[in-house]
C-alpha cells in the first residue's frame, strides 16, 4: 500500500473522520448540481443559479470569521454533529421547490445549509491534526484534500444521472440520507479533535478574533497563504457558467454533471501527484504561484473551445491546479499554527477564499443574461491569470519556515 494511503487503515479515527467528510461533501453535490439545473427550468433565467451559489459561498464568508472562533472554544465533535443535523433539516424544504413561485425557498435551503457548513468546516479543517500523528500529517493531509474531489466526482456525476433518470427530488431523498450517516460517522471518533484548553483560554469572542488577525498580520509567509485560495475564487464564477456549457453542446443535466465531476477529479487528482511539494519547503510559494495560473490558462481555454470533449479536458486541468492550491496552502497553514488559533486562522482563510467566490459568482450572475458565455469564462479566468502574477510578484523574497512544518511548533500567540 503506498505510505500516503497506509494512514487509512492504521488509523481508525483519521479514516472515521475521512469518510464523514466523503459523505458530507458528497451530500452538497447532490444538491448543487440539480438545483443549478431545476432552477433554471421553473424560472426560466439562469440568474437563480448563480444566486444558488452566491448565497452557498457568500454567506460562508459572512460567518466564517465568527464560527471560526467557535472552532477553537467549543468541543469540535460537538460542532461537526450539530452541523450535519442542521443542514439535514434544510434539506427537507428543498421538497416544497416545485414551481417559479417556491423557487426563493431553495435560497433559504442552500441558506441553511451554508450556515451550517461554516461552522462544519473550519471545525474540520482544525481537527485534522489532532487524530493524525505528527509524522502522518503530511499523508493525512493529501487524502483529506482528496475528499472533496472524490465526492464531486461522485457527488456531481451521479447527481447528474440520478437527477436525470429519476428527478431532483430523488437526489434530495439521498442528500438527507448522507448527512445521517456523516453525523455517526463522526459521533464515532474516539481521539479528542482539539488540544485541553486551560480554564484562562476562553476569550470573548472579538477578542479572540483580534488576537487571530493580529497573529496573521504579525507574519509576512502567513499573510501570503491566507490569501492564496482568493486567486481562484476570483475566478469561481466559472461555475454559474457550466450548466449553461452543457446546454449549449446538448449534453443537458448529464452534462452539466459531467463537467462538475471533472472538475471534482482535477482537485482529487491535483493533490495527489503534487504532493511530494509538501515535503519541499522552497518549492510552495512558487508551486502556488503555478496552481493559480495554470487554473487561469485553464478556463480561458474553456472558453473558446468549440468542442465538448475539450471542454471536458480543460476544466479537468483547472481544478488539478485549484485542487492543489487549495491543500498545498491548507498543509502550510496547519504547519505554522499552533492549536490554539487554528481554527480562528482558518476561519480567516475560508473567510477569503468564499468571499472571492460570492463576488465572483454574484458578478457573473449579473452579466449570464446579457453578455455571451464565452467572455463570462475568459473574463473570470483572466482575473485569476492577473492575481496569480501580482501574487508571485510580491511574495518573491519571502523565505521557508526554518522549522519542521509540525503543528504547534510555533507557540507564539
Amino acid at each position: 500500500m503506498p505510505p500516503a494511503l497506509s494512514v487509512l487503515t492504521r488509523n481508525r479515527d483519521f479514516r472515521r473522520l475521512f469518510a464523514a467528510e466523503l459523505v458530507v461533501f458528497g451530500a452538497d453535490w447532490f444538491v448543487m448540481v440539480p438545483l443549478l439545473v431545476l432552477l433554471p427550468e421553473l424560472t426560466g433565467s439562469g440568474v437563480w443559479g448563480a444566486m444558488v451559489l452566491a448565497v452557498d459561498t457568500g454567506i460562508n464568508a459572512l460567518l466564517l470569521p465568527y464560527t471560526g472562533t467557535i472552532a477553537d472554544r467549543v468541543d469540535r465533535r460537538k460542532i461537526l454533529v450539530g452541523a450535519n443535523l442542521a443542514s439535514f433539516l434544510a434539506v427537507l424544504l428543498l421538497f416544497t421547490v416545485q414551481s417559479a413561485a417556491t423557487a426563493p425557498l431553495a435560497l433559504v435551503a442552500v441558506g441553511a445549509m451554508a450556515v451550517a457548513k461554516s461552522f462544519y468546516s473550519p471545525a474540520a479543517s482544525a481537527a485534522l491534526p489532532n487524530v493524525v500523528d505528527p509524522p502522518d500529517l503530511a499523508a493525512a493531509n493529501t487524502i483529506a484534500g482528496s475528499a472533496w474531489g472524490t465526492m464531486t466526482v461522485v457527488g456531481a456525476s451521479l447527481g447528474g444521472v440520478v437527477s436525470t433518470v429519476a428527478g431532483p427530488y430523488a437526489c434530495f431523498a439521498v442528500t438527507a440520507a448522507l448527512l445521517l450517516t456523516g453525523t455517526v460517522l463522526t459521533a464515532l471518533i474516539h481521539r479528542p479533535l482539539q488540544a485541553p484548553r486551560s480554564g484562562g483560554e476562553r476569550p470573548e469572542t472579538l477578542h479572540a478574533l483580534v488576537e487571530a488577525l493580529r497573529y496573521i498580520g504579525a507574519r509576512p509567509r502567513l499573510r501570503a497563504l491566507v490569501t492564496v485560495k482568493s486567486a481562484v475564487g476570483l475566478g469561481n464564477g466559472v461555475l454559474t457558467v457550466l450548466p449553461l456549457i452543457a446546454v449549449a453542446h446538448g449534453a443537458g443535466a448529464l452534462g452539466a454533471g459531467l463537467l462538475f465531476a471533472l472538475r471534482g477529479a482535477g482537485a482529487l487528482v491535483g493533490p495527489l501527484v503534487m504532493r511530494p511539494v509538501l515535503n519541499r519547503s522552497s518549492w510552495l510559494l512558487p508551486g502556488l504561484a503555478l496552481s493559480m495560473g495554470l487554473y487561469g490558462l485553464g478556463y480561458l481555454g474553456v472558453a473558446f473551445s468549440p468542442w465538448f470533449p475539450l471542454v471536458l479536458a480543460l476544466v479537468f486541468v483547472a481544478h488539478f491546479a485549484g485542487g492543489t492550491n487549495w491543500v498545498l496552502s491548507n498543509y502550510a497553514l496547519q504547519g505554522e499554527v499552533p492549536d490554539a488559533l487554528r481554527g480562528r486562522v482558518f476561519a480567516t482563510d475560508m473567510m477569503l477564499a468564499t468571499l472571492a467566490i460570492a463576488i465572483s459568482q454574484l458578478g457573473a450572475g449579473a452579466v449570464i443574461d446579457v453578455v455571451d458565455q464565452k467572455w463570462v469564462l475568459a473574463g473570470c479566468a483572466s482575473i485569476t491569470l492577473v492575481y496569480a502574477i501580482v501574487w508571485r510578484i510580491a511574495t518573491r523574497r519571502l523565505a521557508a519556515p526554518r522549522h519542521s512544518g509540525i503543528p504547534g511548533r510555533d507557540t507564539s500567540v
